[in-house]
């Protein structure tokens, strides 16, 4: 079946309606508040649920509170966190604490940002926070280790102060 169309006016063959409908629409936008930000100088605002990226915090006393359990190796999903542990030496002012992390590595090229890891930490010492961009030039680039996990992180105060001897 063969359905005919209606011949164009000699006014829509010139697609002039459309060309100044465009030039309108374009037109409307020049006046509009600017939404463009110069990053990395301006940064945008982040919303109030945004979790950040897995990081190591020190206490006010500047010692790394993980303790080496590696619950967070054991839970998290991708197999992104990496954890040696290395025993407390004897003659250190902390004798309680049983291990220190000699070697923690998370891959955030395979980390899903799930927070399993700090949900599951028994000393507050994996963090989802700091910032959101991460960036790097190669694979290696992007693990990132005890120190840049540290530095990332900064000082978190304790309130349960464990440490101190009663």
């Amino acid at each position: 079946m063969k359905i005919e169309r209606k011949p164009l006016t000699l006014w829509e063959r010139l697609y002039l309606p459309a060309i100044i409908s465009g030039m309108m629409l374009t037109f409307s936008h020049l006046f509009r508040k600017k939404v463009t930000l110069r990053y990395p100088e301006e940064k945008p605002e982040m919303p109030p649920g945004y979790r950040g990226q897995p990081v190591l915090v020190k206490d006010d006393e500047g010692r790394v509170k993980c303790v080496a359990c590696q619950l967070c190796e054991f839970v998290c999903p991708p197999r992104a966190i990496r954890i040696k542990p290395m025993a407390y030496p004897e003659n250190a002012k902390y004798k309680k604490v049983e291990k220190t992390p000699e070697e923690f590595e998370i891959d955030m090229i395979r980390c899903i940002f799930c927070g399993y890891c700090e949900e599951v930490c028994p000393e507050r010492a994996i963090f989802l926070r700091g910032p959101y961009s991460v960036t790097g030039l190669s694979r290696k680039d992007m693990v990132f280790n005890k120190e840049k996990l540290l530095e990332l992180g900064g000082t978190l105060p304790d309130p349960i102060k464990k440490w101190r001897k009663k």
